[in-house]
């Protein structure tokens, strides 16, 4: 069950996926596009909770940052950071707008949003993981979170695991 693999394990089979660079370039573009467009619907849905009225989206990050704090506590944290402002706007679009122009931005970025992801994949010469596990979604997202810690230097211990796992060499 891959829910409950090591962050080390669900990364290497996503960068199984995603080793040319333009390919990799392509999904910091698109994964965040398509998480944007997707909160916009799930904002509609509103759950009563505790009294309040809580969006879809709401509900997912706040499932989604339990697992990646699971995971990996400071990959959470950056995540949740990024997914919170990401949130707010996507809730403004679904509360203040109507829901033809909401329906209309959801649409255009998750279209955008995807033909980046093609594009990469075209150049990669691979399918999208997702097609093999629909679970590489939630992992796509803390994937390119722990990109961005390695290119800082930061959590290279991680990195070198997961390369080890892929069988990539160090680098």
């Amino acid at each position: 069950m891959d829910i409950v693999k090591t962050l080390e394990q669900q990364m290497a089979v996503y960068a199984a996926y995603h080793r040319h660079p333009v390919n990799r370039l392509t999904h910091f573009v698109g994964v965040p596009m398509i998480l944007f467009a997707v909160f916009i619907p799930l904002g509609w849905l509103r759950l009563p909770i505790f009294g309040m009225e809580i969006s879809t989206a709401t509900l997912l990050v706040a499932l989604v940052s339990v697992y990646y704090y699971v995971l990996d506590r400071a990959l959470a944290l950056a995540m949740v950071a990024f997914m919170v402002g990401m949130l707010f706007a996507t809730e403004l679009i679904a509360s203040h707008w109507s829901v033809t122009t909401g329906f209309w931005i959801f649409l255009t970025v998750f279209i955008v949003g995807w033909t980046f992801q093609l594009i990469g994949h075209v150049v990669e010469g691979r399918r999208p993981a997702l097609v093999d596990n629909l679970w590489q979604v939630v992992i796509a997202p803390i994937f390119l979170m722990a990109e961005i810690f390695f290119a800082a230097g930061l959590k290279l211990n991680l990195k070198r695991r997961v390369q080890a796992l892929v069988g990539n060499s160090p680098g």
